[in-house]
């Protein structure tokens, strides 16, 4: 990685300009509906400048103070899976010609590369699992494909984690790893510095009139990720919990979890990781065709686990002991790590407050059953 220099605040436009002239559309954080999101990004001055999150278990706020900086928030609801794995989406259409043949046709996304501003550590390790969910195995999702090549990526290192962050624990952060984007940027009070990632990353970086870098703005770099990283709190306790919740599949407290999670798949639709789907047909009421269509789906819903008239999981101990032990334990088999990237959404969105690490904590006591 190579430090280009240093973006002052009032130039920031000037990279999102660069990216919209190479093509790209830009997607970056505001504030709406109370919450930070992804959205099209027209400008600079739509970035949340001055906005904090405050976050718990069952709890997220918004409080605005005076400072000038635009990240200084850990994260919202979305990651990047909304708009690489859509909500929804048409798989493909079928239609009955005047013989009453069948003919199938591929929907294909239309689709323009996408350039995502400030994106967290945590939400670009999300990416690496969910790319080895749908491009790097045996098949590739067409959908998804079409939307992942040519992102552009520009991260900006964590300052602010969020009381439910545990990303050191999981490996995943807070500071952005090199080989997953393309700019990096460090926010400081006064602009950013810029580190270049990618070969595009630089010729774009090239293009920004970016000023040399201080001693004073790198010692303040240094410290400010190291606070970043003592600021949490949260941890898990093991990075591969295989051997811990496959011996604690009968242990009492998923029953005592049972009673408060309300099955609501919460936790599923904001985890940044998650990639669990339904498959439908919507049929013309002619009968002249049919469009197949998947939306997300949950381990918390009946219809996950229902073969042939049977609910495999009818319970809500069942799915959650599903949920939990899939994604800190049967990851591992498939994709060499944890599903977890200690993002903390779970924690803040669960509308009864269910901590993960509270949970895992549980299991792992010294005279657990």
């Amino acid at each position: 990685m190579t430090t280009f220099g240093f973006l002052v605040r009032e130039h920031l436009d000037r990279l999102l300009d660069a990216l919209r002239t190479d093509g790209y559309r830009c997607v970056g954080p505001v504030v709406q509906d109370g919450t930070i999101q992804y959205r099209d990004l027209p400008n600079a001055q739509a970035l949340p400048s001055g906005w904090r999150d405050s976050q718990a278990p069952g709890r997220y706020r918004l409080a605005y103070s005076d400072s000038p900086r635009q990240f200084a928030w850990a994260n919202g609801p979305q990651a990047l899976k909304p708009f690489l794995f859509a909500p929804r989406e048409t798989l493909w259409r079928v239609a009955r010609d005047a013989l009453g043949a069948l003919s199938f046709k591929a929907a294909s996304p239309a689709t323009q590369a996408l350039a995502f501003i400030g994106v967290r550590a945590c939400d670009l390790a999300a990416l690496r699992l969910q790319d080895a969910h749908f491009v790097q195995g045996q098949f590739q999702d067409a959908q998804y494909s079409a939307r992942r090549d040519g992102l552009f990526l520009v991260a900006v290192n964590c300052t602010h984690p969020a009381a439910t962050c545990f990303c050191v624990s999981t490996g995943d952060g807070p500071e952005a790893a090199d080989a997953d984007c393309d700019l990096i940027l460090d926010e400081l009070d006064n602009g950013y510095v810029v580190h270049s990632v990618s070969e595009r990353g630089a010729r774009l970086a090239a293009q920004l009139g970016l000023l040399p870098v201080t001693a004073a703005q790198e010692l303040q770099i240094d410290q400010q990720r190291q606070q970043a990283r003592d600021a949490q709190t949260r941890t898990l306790p093991a990075r591969d919990l295989r051997p811990l919740l496959e011996s604690r599949l009968e242990h009492p407290r998923w029953l005592e979890v049972a009673a408060r999670c309300l099955s609501c798949g919460n936790c599923t639709s904001v985890c940044p990781t998650c990639f669990c789907h339904s498959e439908h047909e919507q049929p013309q009421l002619d009968g002249q065709g049919s469009v197949h269509y998947r939306e997300w789906d949950s381990c918390f819903t009946q219809g996950h686990s229902y073969i042939h008239g049977i609910t495999v999981r009818a319970d809500t101990r069942l799915r959650y002991r599903q949920w939990l032990t899939h994604k800190l334990a049967a990851w591992h088999d498939q994709y060499g790590r944890s599903g977890c990237v200690g993002c903390g959404r779970c924690l803040s969105w669960c509308p009864v407050g269910i901590d993960l690490t509270e949970e895992v904590a549980a299991f792992a006591q010294e005279h657990a059953p």
